[in-house]
């Protein structure tokens, strides 16, 4: 699969098969997300991967009931690290550091669909019950819940974007 490929083919999947995602490929996912840019190449974002059905099914309940994140076998949370990033940039290194986690999360996403693997970035959750499920680091911010897993479903290709809405050229 080339990259292009992968751009347009993944597909946010909330249905998986029964069945397990090795810690061998989780990991590599996390090398993955790990290859992603940061700025001043602090990777100030950090992993938490969840395969116990109670965690799972509390964090699903932390995203506002979606049942995909208790379904999946794996589920990892990306969180950013504001203090990693705030030792060399100040107040900036708080938004710094949730671009690094937005970017890992994307390589994470398309590293999975690489490896036929389903997954869902999940960005609507309650932080305070992320931060106490998982016993996060007061640093910590919790950015994304991915689950993870092998798909029981293929979505369709969603509709299009008007590019002349999106972009917007400044010539000189």
């Amino acid at each position: 699969m080339n990259f292009k490929e992968a751009l347009v083919g993944r597909r946010s999947v909330r249905r998986y098969a029964d069945r397990p995602v090795g810690r061998e490929m989780v990991s590599s996912l996390i090398e993955a997300a790990e290859a992603a840019p940061s700025a001043g190449n602090l990777r100030a974002r950090e992993y938490y991967v969840v395969d116990r059905p109670e965690l799972k099914a509390a964090l699903a309940a932390a995203a506002f009931g979606q049942e995909h994140v208790a379904a999946a076998p794996v589920v990892i949370v990306v969180c950013a690290d504001p203090s990693r990033s705030g030792r060399r940039y100040g107040d900036r290194g708080e938004i710094y550091s949730i671009q690094d986690a937005a970017s890992a999360t994307t390589c994470l996403l398309l590293a999975a669909f690489d490896m036929g693997l389903a997954s869902c970035w999940t960005g609507a959750f309650d932080e305070l019950m992320v931060r106490d499920i998982l016993s996060l680091p007061r640093r910590l911010v919790p950015t994304a819940i991915v689950p993870i897993g092998w798909p029981a479903e293929t979505p369709p290709t969603p509709p299009g974007r008007d590019m002349a809405e999106a972009v917007h050229w400044i010539e000189g």
